[in-house]
């Protein structure tokens, strides 16, 4: 490996663990704040909340996918949330085995109340920085993202 592939490799590692800890700075404030609403509601429900927010009707497979949980996590989660009525599964017309996850009019509320809250701490965590500035950070952690596939 080139010196300048180390020097690479080094920064890509030191940007993934800044990442994480970014993620999980914010991961405790939410929880401390959904804590303050409601003591049952996890950080992951919420997570799964506010996807279902902006991707409703996807399956448990692609939730999996997107908040990173594998399907036994998934599923679990997904029945926390059925049980609180939160959200409801719904057969394909195509194929009953396989289940859209959509919010319900509760689920909604609670997307309403606790995602300000959420888009506070990431505009803090924004800072001064501009749109142009978190636009290429987040194409470039895409891309290294995608270069792992």
């Amino acid at each position: 490996m080139s010196a300048e592939q180390h020097t690479i490799s080094v920064l890509a590692l030191e940007l993934g663990l800044a990442m994480s800890e970014m993620k999980s700075r914010l991961r405790q404030k939410i929880q401390t704040t959904i804590n303050d609403y409601d003591p049952d509601l996890s950080f992951e429900l919420i997570e799964i909340l506010g996807l279902l927010s902006r991707h409703d009707g996807i399956n448990q497979q692609e939730i999996g996918n997107r908040v990173s949980k594998d399907k036994s996590s998934i599923t679990y989660l997904i029945n926390n949330l059925v049980k609180r009525d939160l959200v409801e599964r719904v057969a394909y017309q195509n194929d009953r085995r396989s289940k859209q996850i959509f919010l319900t009019l509760k689920g909604k509320q609670v997307v309403e109340t606790v995602y300000p809250w959420a888009l506070n701490l990431y505009k803090k965590a924004a800072g001064d920085l501009h749109e142009a500035e978190i636009s290429q950070m987040l194409l470039l952690v895409k891309k290294m993202t995608a270069n792992l596939e």
